[in-house]
């Protein structure tokens, strides 16, 4: 759905970002800010500042800055519209759903109000088992005997479900209440096993269990996970499949890993809940597991909100393997270029666990050092039960690796591993990806593939329109357009083609927090980007003149080259799975940029979160009313017929970007660096940073 830019205003007009920033992070008032430890990086002193005034926060240790929308989305790991209901919800607002029929719209707000009741259900049962695990020695000295302290217990609301029947019903007025069931909290009798009274039998459906309460990202508990005191069977017993609760999305101990996943900088995938609670004991709070089924797409999804690295954590005997191949394939979609994806496996006789009780934090964390690259592992696992020495084996590791291989994004990651795989099997890689890729039919007198190594490896989709099929003799090259990119020049001789309402106050021109840094020398906010007119002493534009330096420019009716930020946006716009190419920094650094570059990278990202990728046709129509449709659109056109994105081209102009980032946080850190400790570490480490690109 596209929500109107409008409603977006009106949202972040009534939304306090202390109150949202404040339920997650302890603030204390200081001068006209407040302060806080940073959530999305280790600290001792604070340097995350809020901003009442200018409804805006930014951190001066680790650079993160944006409204509540973006705090939501980058703590909580919601999507783009899910952060918006939430706070829509929140001050009473209703989200715009125009293309949805009154009927849908109905049944939805009845959806959403049954999960509101149902987590308060389920809320309200893990108070009262947290409670039960206080008077229960039984299930206390479990918990002491794996090593667990009252603090970790506390932390991830650890608790008792207590022997009997029907122990819930002195917790709920009313134990025949249907909600009771829909939770997954009660089971009913089947039909012929009804009571003297008539009635449906009804029972605890988790009796004698330690349990584990499963949250969601925002916090609220959706279900339950229960292990036996003894030897019983099952040992581990989930809540049932419900309308809040669904194993194959849900990831255990998510929630508490959220501000570890930054700090660590990877999330460690376990299979049992223990292990995820002992291992956050000993120093590991970044470990998250899957709820008794195997790794899915939509967990792999997930953990890559939150960060840009996974190492998943299996036993090393056969079963292992399988759940690493199976976790394999549900990773390989979304191992792109920025990704990183490791498997890691421990001898049969230990989990993670006892392993590092057995051989301590380091010992553990040695061994994660150790772990699988997915490429690797992908090789390992297609070759697996082939005899590499005869033909016959090798041609049956080809066909195994094809399936895996296909499942890759195309980026630099899949083209080495068809050269890798291609070593393998002793066959040239153009001869494979033919074996691999049969020759489509020719349209237009152009032969149509998905890929091809051969090309220049420039665009985002190689082998289209201008890529020689390896079996043909080579065709022409397409005209280089490279002097139409280049660096754009000063403003002041040229009439812009878009109007001047771009620098002005429009949704996200000046007024907009979202593309502002804290100038601590002044105590306001300040453009975070150095002047192109500025001199090398880093003066500062105004929005204004930044977004008009960033408009095409016309002199005698010819467009001249676009600017950097113009270049990454066509590319984006007509790849737009291009964007899980990016890391998490550079998706902040374009959704940072001024007006109409910023917006227009925000509403891209929402698309992809509610859609997918889209085709730039779907993507025209999400654009429809934008408060930037019309530059965008001028964007689109500009793009001569036959030129496709240039890859390398744009990953040279993000690193420039993020270059110019780094220069004015430099200027703002240097300014504090004589007084502040914390402001000359980082001043230091981004001067590494700068050194070494």
């Amino acid at each position: 759905m596209a929500i109107p830019q409008s409603f977006i205003q009106e949202l972040l007009s009534r939304t306090d970002v202390v109150d949202i920033v404040g339920r997650y992070v302890q603030l204390k008032k200081g001068g006209a800010n407040f302060m806080g430890l940073c959530p999305f990086h280790g600290e001792k002193s604070p340097s995350f500042s809020v901003s009442p005034a200018k409804q805006f926060y930014h951190c001066f240790g680790c650079g993160k800055n944006g409204n509540a929308i973006s705090f939501l989305m980058d703590h909580a790991g919601m999507t783009f519209v899910e952060a918006v209901k939430d706070l829509a919800q929140q001050y009473g607002l209703q989200v715009p759903e125009d293309d949805v029929s009154p009927q849908d719209r109905a049944r939805a707000a009845q959806v959403r109000e049954q999960q509101a009741t149902l987590t308060s259900v389920l809320e309200k049962a893990a108070v009262a088992y947290a409670k039960q695990l206080k008077i229960s020695p039984r299930a206390v000295d479990y918990f002491k005997g794996r090593g667990l302290s009252g603090d970790i217990a506390k932390t991830f609301g650890l608790g008792y479900a207590p022997e009997g029947w029907r122990s819930l019903a002195s917790i709920f007025a009313d134990y025949n209440d249907p909600l009771l069931v829909d939770s997954g909290l009660v089971i009913t009798g089947e039909p012929g096993e009804e009571n003297q009274a008539g009635e449906a039998k009804r029972y605890d459906r988790f009796r004698d269990r330690v349990m584990f309460p499963i949250r969601n990202v925002k916090g609220e508990c959706i279900g339950f996970g229960g292990r036996v005191l003894g030897d019983d069977k099952p040992k581990y017993l989930n809540s049932p499949e419900t309308p809040v609760f669904s194993k194959g999305r849900e990831l255990y101990g998510l929630f508490e890993a959220r501000t570890a996943l930054r700090e660590h900088g990877f999330a460690l995938v376990t299979e049992g809940y223990m292990d995820v609670v002992a291992l956050a004991q000993l120093g590991f709070a970044n470990t998250v597991a899957t709820l008794g089924t195997a790794c899915t797409a939509d967990h792999i999804q997930k953990l890559f909100r939150f960060t840009d690295a996974v190492v998943f954590s299996f036993d090393g005997d056969s079963a292992g393997r399988r759940a690493a191949r199976k976790a394999l394939e549900a990773a390989l979609p979304f191992a792109s270029d920025v990704r990183s994806v490791k498997f890691l496996f421990l001898p049969a006789e230990h989990d993670p666990d006892s392993y590092i009780r057995a051989h301590g934090q380091e010992g553990f964390a040695s061994m994660v050092k150790q772990a699988v690259p997915l490429s690797r592992f992908m090789i390992e696992a297609a070759s697996d039960a082939c005899d590499m020495s005869t033909a016959e084996g090798r041609a049956h590791m080809a066909s195994n690796a094809r399936v895996l291989w296909s499942l890759l994004p195309d980026g630099a990651l899949k083209r080495q591993l068809l050269a890798e795989i291609a070593d393998q099997v002793q066959i040239d890689s153009r001869e494979l990806l033919q074996l691999w890729q049969p020759a489509a039919p020719y349209k237009n007198g152009q032969r149509h593939n998905n890929f091809n190594p051969s090309a220049s490896g420039k665009s985002f989709k190689a082998g289209t329109k201008n890529a020689a099929p390896a079996d043909r003799t080579p065709q022409p090259e397409a005209p280089d357009y490279s002097y139409a990119y280049g660096p754009a020049g000063d403003d002041a001789d040229y009439n812009n083609s878009e109007p001047d309402s771009y620098g002005s106050n429009d949704a996200h021109g000046s007024g907009s927090p979202s593309n502002t840094t804290f100038k601590p020398s002044d105590g306001q906010f300040s453009n975070r980007f150095p002047s192109k007119k500025g001199s090398a002493s880093g003066a500062y534009s105004s929005y204004g003149d930044r977004a008009s330096a960033a408009r095409p420019r016309r002199i005698a009716g010819r467009i001249l080259s676009a600017s950097r930020e113009d270049r990454v946006l066509r590319a984006l716009l007509t790849e737009s799975q291009a964007w899980d190419k990016l890391n998490h920094d550079e998706h902040a650094l374009l959704s940072g940029l001024p007006a109409p570059h910023g917006p227009l990278f925000i509403w891209l990202e929402s698309q992809l979160h509610e859609h997918g990728p889209q085709p730039w046709a779907a993507l025209r129509e999400g654009l429809r009313e934008h408060a930037h449709e019309n530059y965008a659109l001028n964007q689109l056109a500009q793009i001569p017929e036959g030129i496709e994105s240039d890859w390398s081209e744009v990953r040279s102009i993000l690193d420039q970007l993020s270059r110019l980032a780094r220069q004015v946080e430099m200027q703002d850190l240097a300014l504090r660096a004589n007084t502040d400790p914390a402001a000359l570490a980082r001043y230091r480490e981004l001067a590494a940073l700068q050194k070494s690109s």
